[in-house]
């Protein structure tokens, strides 16, 4: 039996990944959300807590993590971000080996991560869809999805890689600028992943 295509998708924020593995998931394809995943981690494995308590202090509240406070420490200071990324990637990346491992009869697998290639997570893939808009494109969206300003949504697309560098990762890019339809798009990469 052939192995499963390990497929990474990635993109900004704003960029409109998350519409794209709706489309992915609405041709059959099992999409493992990481940030959904990671975010039930922090808040409910109990080392993932502890360990995330010792490096930060209590920024727990109502035992949920501040998000908040933790963004405004993160986005801020590059070292305390690889430090919450150390304890959190490892856990993700065990609940992904056992995901694949139920759907491993699937032909494609999609792994949906906003920072696939600034945690090396890429390297475990076998082929990167990458998302892209405009700047100014996913400012607008990331202002209005998350009610926030937009200095912080600035601050967010400084702290991931930009487009050009994800560019030279990719293997397919898919151009989500609002004019361009997103579904044919989609539907060609889907077509040229069966045919691997």
């Amino acid at each position: 039996m052939s192995k499963s295509v390990l497929v990474g998708l990635t993109g900004g924020i704003g960029s409109g990944k998350s519409t794209v593995a709706k489309i992915f998931e609405s041709l059959g394809v099992p999409v493992f959300h990481s940030d959904i995943v990671a975010k039930s981690i922090v808040d409910n494995d109990t080392d993932v807590i502890s360990e995330i308590v010792a490096e930060f202090g209590d920024i727990y509240l109502d035992g949920e993590l501040d998000k908040v406070k933790m963004a405004t420490i993160v986005f801020n200071d590059k070292k305390s971000l690889e430090t919450l990324n150390k304890i959190v990637h490892p856990k993700v990346a065990l609940y992904f080996e056992n995901w694949v491992e139920e759907h491993k009869a699937e032909p494609i697998l999609i792994k949906e991560a906003a920072i696939l290639i600034e945690t090396g997570a890429y390297k475990h893939m076998d082929e990167i869809v990458l998302v892209t808009a405009p700047e100014s494109v996913r400012i607008q969206r990331a202002v209005l999805r998350d009610s926030t300003s937009e200095q912080k949504v600035k601050d967010r697309i400084q702290s991931q890689l930009s487009d050009t560098e994800k560019n030279k990762f990719a293997d397919f890019t898919i151009n989500n600028d609002g004019g361009l339809l997103v579904i044919p798009q989609v539907l060609k990469v889907y077509k040229m992943l069966l045919e691997l």
